[in-house]
């Protein structure tokens, strides 16, 4: 049984705050700070360019993604760490269209996040007119599932609703109907147990500074089946993707497995955050994890629905069709996150009317979800979020 209290020690978590957003950013893990400037001072500092090999630079996206395999389900060795997840959105999407070529449709759903969708727009711009980006709604994505279909792209779990997809079902139909499927873990990779092999999947990709606590611009993943680890062809062929990189040949010859999904200079600083984060997770069982967060979840959902009757549930009730979020609905909700911010409870807006709260046992008890519920109550009942500073929009909402 994973010990909570213990975990919640290894945050530095502010006083009088009651963080709901890490599913947007993680907190700070306490041994983060210390590692980066250990890796900043001991080894840029003492060992300069002799750290690539010294300290360990550069295995270490290939390290750090083996650790992240046991949180996604994944093989180890499919795994690797670099860039952002929109790069590796447009890696994997690149790579699963050339593979199915005589076929020419993304399929993905309105829920998907923004930035998915416009790298496999710009794809398609890039490839010619004949390549197209179909949208469907969410309970739609099964039934569109037919011949003419390249490639699956979806988020499991929805940004905004925090609804979730059948990953397992979901990818049996694509490979039904001949089509391959491509899983964003933005917001399950720490959040849920996430099954990449058991499910069939063919390429994953995620970040890692929500619910795995990299910190802000934290490097992403990308995960590629075994079976397709030496025939997908990365488009974006980077040196460090290349079989021998010191061998600087002036022709690209693709690494081997997982190898070749590098691209450039991995990001260490960001990197030894990461490390430093996922010690969190040693002894933690995702199982654990998912049982208390819908725990939360569900104590959080009756909590604001008695005492706020004119928040409306967007999130799904059933746990296997949710993440590890809860999000309300309201036409005032930018500015009643505002006041809620305003108040030591932070969760954040999603456009038109989302306010997002994230539940995570690694630093949320039930204590929190309780002052946090009557927080809000407050907020609501005397419309503290009615005032002219709550109701201008920031750059970042």
């Amino acid at each position: 049984m994973t010990d909570f209290a213990e975990t919640r020690a290894q945050f530095d978590l502010p006083e009088g705050v009651i963080y709901l957003d890490g599913n947007s950013l993680g907190p700070l893990p306490r041994a983060a700070a210390a590692r980066v400037a250990r890796c900043v001072t001991e080894e840029w500092g003492q060992m300069l360019i002799t750290g690539w090999n010294k300290a360990g630079w550069m295995e270490q996206p290939s390290r750090i993604g083996d650790r992240i395999a046991r949180l996604i389900g994944a093989e180890p060795g499919t795994v690797v760490m670099g860039d952002t997840l929109s790069i590796k959105v447009y890696q994997a999407l690149a790579s699963a269209l050339e593979m199915v070529p005589e076929r020419r449709v993304i399929l993905s759903d309105s829920g998907n996040f923004p930035s998915d969708l416009y790298m496999a727009e710009g794809l398609c711009r890039s490839l010619g007119p004949d390549y197209a980006l179909r949208v469907v709604a969410p309970e739609e994505v099964m039934e569109a599932l037919d011949d003419s279909v390249a490639v699956m792209m979806i988020t499991e779990v929805d940004y905004r609703t925090g609804r979730r997809h059948d990953m397992k079902a979901l990818t049996a139909r694509a490979h039904e109907v001949g089509a391959l499927a491509v899983w964003d873990l933005a917001h399950s990779a720490g959040a849920l147990p996430v099954e990449l092999a058991a499910g069939g999947a063919d390429f994953g990709v995620g970040c890692t500074y929500k619910y795995l606590n990299s910190g802000p611009g934290g490097p992403a993943f990308i995960y590629v089946a075994p079976r397709h680890a030496e025939r997908a062809r990365p488009a974006l062929s980077g040196w460090l993707g290349h079989e021998a990189p010191f061998a600087f040949e002036p022709s690209y010859r693709p690494g081997r497995g997982i190898e070749r999904m590098r691209v450039g200079t991995p990001p260490i600083l960001q990197l030894a955050a990461l490390e430093a984060a996922l010690n969190v997770w040693d002894g933690v069982e995702m199982a654990d994890i998912r049982r208390v967060s819908l725990a939360l979840g569900d104590r959080f959902i009756a909590g604001v629905e008695a005492a706020c009757p004119e928040l409306v549930l967007a999130t799904p009730r059933a746990h296997d069709e949710r993440g590890s979020q809860v999000s309300f609905r309201h036409p005032e909700g930018y500015a009643i996150m505002q006041a809620l911010i305003a108040e030591g409870v932070v969760g954040d807006f999603r456009a038109p009317d989302i306010l997002r709260f994230g539940f995570t046992p690694l630093y949320i008890n039930s204590e929190d979800v309780d002052m946090a519920v009557a927080i809000i109550a407050e907020v609501m009942r005397d419309a503290l979020w009615d005032r002219p500073e709550f109701k201008t929009r920031a750059r970042v909402t």
